[in-house]
């Protein structure tokens, strides 16, 4: 018990540090779902706190990676995605929003489509350039964490595409049944 205080002494002191995000500690404290099981996203293309390749990057091809998915809870009626940069000088910049994933659906390949509606995949939202689907790392120095957010909903949210992060944390308040990330870094 005594470590387990220490522990969480330890992430809010780094929180209010700014060493790590919240986000982070909140993965790190809560990474099991109900049933014990827990959700997993992965990319074929970079390891968890490896480096993404320039190729999904501006300097490269700026197309989004393949990602895949395990271990959702059986309720699950669809997923949500969002990517983004909590380095950037300006704040946290969103490169991705997609959702209504259908619960069918465990990946998404290469290369989506940078459009409001993929058929049988799901609907993009918009980042933080205002455009439509995926917009890679490309910082303006120094190394950035880039961290992929998956989450699990309990529903369909059946609300057009456009919607901002902020719409879409919003519109998935009280739905969401488990959570993961995946984290990759660029530096150009």
């Amino acid at each position: 018990m005594k470590s387990y205080f220490f522990y969480f002494f330890a992430v809010i002191c780094l929180i209010a540090c700014g060493e790590i995000s919240p986000a982070w500690a909140k993965d790190r404290l809560n990474t099991s779902i109900k049933g014990g099981k827990t959700m997993e996203i992965k990319s074929s293309s970079f390891n968890h706190e490896g480096m993404i390749p320039a190729k999904y990057s501006c300097d490269g091809q700026n197309i989004s990676p393949p990602l895949s998915w395990s271990g959702a809870p059986e309720k699950t009626k669809s997923f949500a995605l969002v990517c983004d940069d909590p380095d950037a000088p300006a704040g946290i910049w969103v490169h991705w929003v997609f959702f209504d994933i259908p619960a069918t659906v465990n990946s998404l390949p290469e290369k989506l489509p940078k459009q409001e509606e993929i058929a049988g995949l799901g609907k993009s939202g918009k980042n933080t350039s205002r455009r439509w689907g995926y917009d890679g790392p490309c910082p303006p120095g120094g190394m950035h964490r880039y961290y992929f957010k998956l989450y699990a909903l309990d529903t369909m949210l059946n609300v057009s595409a456009g919607l901002t992060k902020e719409e879409l944390l919003g519109a998935m308040k009280g739905h969401i049944l488990a959570e993961a990330q995946l984290m990759g870094k660029y530096k150009r």
